[in-house]
């Protein structure tokens, strides 16, 4: 249940998304008080996530809206000579390759080495001299350039929100060589230009390109944080995921801490101290998110007060828990359940009657709640007939996976004990095989069922919010006591980025 997820700029914008790190945030004292969820990303999954650099970089480059250049100078026998620049666009961009290291005082650096660009455009110049009349010309130029990018990107907070801020720029020329049109112009027009014009154009250049970084950066952080507000929003129920603490950036790994808190309506659940501890969470993998059994305590609370526990079955699925034994007893409790009448023309309704009890154990996550059963026969134009109603205490263990984008709960321990047991067909209970038949089909094929609905619920919930478009390797959901980890490799589905710089530039 991956509803922390965010990213970084190429490496930074991508990378802010899965980790909503900040800075500069006063929290007080305590790094991990009142902590419902913390996220960790390893320096692995930096290093892979920079191979998205180049595209965020070179639509930097493309998006650049570069001004005309022009300058003048007097020149001994020429006079004053002017020129300008127009039209200037980018092609022919590449990057041979791309570093990133996290740094302890909140920054990331980003180093993009030899970004090759050919720039064109159009060279207006001039001149008047004691022996020459003013004349203009225009030829088409070429400039050739190779670059060095350095980005030291500062974590910033507003509003308990992170915001990037990517104006730390700085692009270092290792070849700038203009080509004027077919090389036709004389030699020293060519030098005298080159001349003029490297200067101000390594400025231009410099100044626009951090500036579009910059902009591209924060374009992608709002993009992506209006994903994760989404992510971790079903209707009323919202989960709080501004930051509770200042972030921690080692060498090694990125770590944030967010409230966890659960919204529904107008009702809060309350902040508690957290028991989160650094040491809890490795650095083998390259993903991990750390939830309290206090955050997902509050969700299955919201869940009950929102009626989203209930479940309806019927037809084939029903048939399937009447008949998991083909015995006397269960032919006799059919046929007083259903009176003869078709599964199809039959429903059975579940439902929580009280908030579910959530405990996190390493044996799994305990459930306790009271449960309903109502079996109803429907006829035409009549009301249904409630031919079954019982309460029921349940406590279940449930183990969870992700395999195959789909989230799998598997109960593996389960009791129940019914509290009130209304039959139609039995008023007075004077059939005791009756009962202990659908209290072994509860724990048999009854209970199995609902967490099986539960988790093709939350795998529709999560791929609704665009999780399956993402390549999890190997997700592993650990419990212990009082909170759950889950932790993964991942791959970066490229075209999503593609596809945003090509629809927001």
């Amino acid at each position: 249940m991956c509803w922390a997820g965010r990213m970084m700029l190429g490496t930074f914008s991508i990378l802010l998304v899965l980790v909503h790190a900040a800075a500069a945030c006063d929290f007080g004292p305590f790094p991990y008080r009142a902590t419902g969820i913390v996220c960790r990303m390893t320096k692995p999954a930096a290093l892979l996530l920079n191979q998205e650099t180049a595209q965020v970089i070179q639509a930097a480059f493309r998006n650049a809206k570069f001004p005309n250049i022009t300058g003048e100078r007097s020149m001994r026998l020429l006079g004053r000579v002017a020129y300008g620049l127009t039209n200037i666009q980018v092609n022919d961009l590449s990057i041979e390759r791309s570093e990133v290291e996290l740094k302890e005082d909140n920054t990331i650096h980003i180093a993009i080495k030899n970004v090759t660009a050919l720039f064109k455009g159009t060279l207006t110049y001039g001149y008047a001299g004691a022996w020459f009349l003013q004349l203009f010309h225009s030829v088409d130029f070429e400039i050739e350039s190779s670059i060095d990018l350095q980005l030291s990107i500062k974590l910033t907070c507003q509003k308990e929100q992170v915001a990037p801020d990517a104006s730390d720029c700085y692009l270092t020329f290792h070849k700038l060589i203009l080509h004027l049109q077919g090389d036709k112009q004389p030699g020293w027009l060519k030098q005298l230009f080159t001349d003029f014009i490297s200067f101000t154009l390594k400025l231009v250049l410099k100044r626009e390109v951090c500036k579009e970084i910059n902009a591209v950066a924060q374009m992608l952080t709002n993009f992506i944080l209006d994903l994760a507000a989404n992510f971790v929003q079903d209707k009323d129920i919202v989960v709080d995921i501004s930051l509770a603490s200042d972030p921690v950036i080692k060498a090694s790994y990125i770590e944030s801490h967010h409230k966890g808190l659960v919204l529904y309506r107008n009702n809060s659940s309350e902040l508690s101290d957290s028991v989160f501890s650094p040491s809890l969470l490795t650095e083998s993998r390259m993903l991990y998110f750390w939830f309290s059994e206090h955050s997902l305590s509050s969700l299955a609370s919201a869940a009950f007060l929102d009626g989203q526990l209930v479940l309806n079955l019927r037809g084939e699925k029903l048939q399937e828990l009447f008949e998991m034994e083909d015995s006397e007893v269960q032919q006799k409790a059919v046929q007083m359940v259903f009176q003869g009448t078709p599964y199809n023309d039959s429903v059975a309704k579940v439902w929580s009657l009280t908030q579910p009890q959530i405990s996190l154990q390493p044996e799994g996550t305990v459930v306790r709640s009271l449960v309903a059963v109502e079996v109803s026969i429907l006829a035409a134009g009549e009301e249904p007939l409630v031919a079954l109603y019982m309460e029921k205490e349940i406590m279940v263990t449930i183990q969870a996976t992700y395999a195959e984008k789909k989230l799998i709960l598997q109960p593996v321990d389960s009791s129940v004990e019914i509290k009130v047991f209304k039959c139609t067909a039995d008023p007075r209970g004077k059939d005791p095989s009756i009962q202990s038949f659908l209290q072994n089909m509860i724990l048999v094929t009854g209970i199995p069922e609902v967490t099986s609905s539960i988790g093709s619920a939350l795998t529709s919930l999560m791929n609704s919010k665009r999780l399956d478009l993402f390549d999890i390797i190997n997700p592993e959901i650990i419990t212990r006591k009082g909170y759950v980890i889950v932790q993964l490799d991942f791959g970066f589905p490229s075209h999503l980025l593609l596809n945003f710089l090509d629809k927001s530039l």
